[in-house]
């Protein structure tokens, strides 16, 4: 029986879910990685893509066992599929928002619920969530992603604790601004209001500006990759500015970190 490590990577059609399935089959992995419409999926060297949506339960369940029946296991599962949206809270509906926590925290829960009977059974495994700096970190203008990765925060350290007896481990990574299409082109709430339009505009072009210099996805991938194969750590930030506005945020008064974030998004 192959000693490979078997890995699932959802949402790999672009972006750092793309780099890290790449990352993985360079490391020798099986890795299998998800997209939502394989006649659209650009092929990535080394990963076998499936069809799959972390919105639908039976789409999940039909996933995971297929990978059961081809390999007999699975080692890693990356939760790397998420939305975003840009807008002010009074903006955002529910129906947007609830739109957004589907993926990007009930998608993860779906899939961690379909992967855990296996891992349970077998003894072993690694969840690795990806969070975001804004899941420690407030940002205006995207309250409801930040909310939702505040939740994944919460989650994965309680479910940590929760399979620990069972040889599974939960982790962390928390990226800062990566070049990727979802940030170059987040969607923004339909309904505007004109109070908030000024500074929605300001922040809306500091986002572009900060994405368009920040580095491309290979470094979270590889950050990734080390979260899921090597030794066990709650969170990991990639090297530069999120591994700085960890530390930031741990050691500074709670002023300057305010001040700091409302420059970076452009605010007085």
């Amino acid at each position: 029986m192959s000693t490979r490590k078997v890995v699932l990577v959802t949402g790999v059609s672009s972006g750092i879910g793309r780099a890290t399935a790449l990352r993985f089959a360079e490391a020798g992995c099986r890795v299998y990685g998800t997209v939502r419409d394989l006649a659209k999926a650009q092929a990535i060297a080394g990963v076998t893509l499936i069809e799959m949506d972390v919105r639908n339960e039976d789409s999940i369940e039909r996933s995971i066992l297929n990978i059961m029946k081809q390999d007999g296991r699975l080692d890693v599962l990356v939760n790397s599929a998420g939305v975003t949206l840009l807008g002010a809270t009074e903006e955002t509906s529910i129906f947007e928002a609830q739109t957004l926590f589907d993926t990007n925290l009930f998608g993860l829960l779906r899939t961690i619920q379909a992967v855990l009977p296996h891992m349970r059974q077998q003894r072993s495994g690694r969840i690795v969530n990806v969070s975001s700096v804004l899941g420690f970190l407030p940002a205006p203008y995207m309250g409801l992603y930040a909310a939702s990765k505040h939740a994944v925060e919460g989650l994965s350290e309680t479910l940590d604790h929760e399979v620990r007896p069972f040889g599974v481990r939960v982790a962390l990574v928390e990226p800062s601004f990566t070049k990727t299409n979802l940030d170059l082109n987040a969607p923004q709430a339909a309904s505007k209001i004109s109070a908030y339009e000024r500074e929605r505009d300001v922040v809306s072009l500091a986002i572009q500006k900060n994405v368009q210099k920040a580095p491309a996805p290979d470094a979270v991938a590889a950050t990734i990759v080390r979260a899921a194969l090597g030794d066990w750590k709650m969170r990991h930030t990639p090297k530069g500015e999120a591994s700085l506005l960890a530390k930031l945020r741990r050691f500074m008064p709670a002023g300057p970190v305010d001040r700091g974030l409302r420059k970076t998004f452009g605010l007085n």
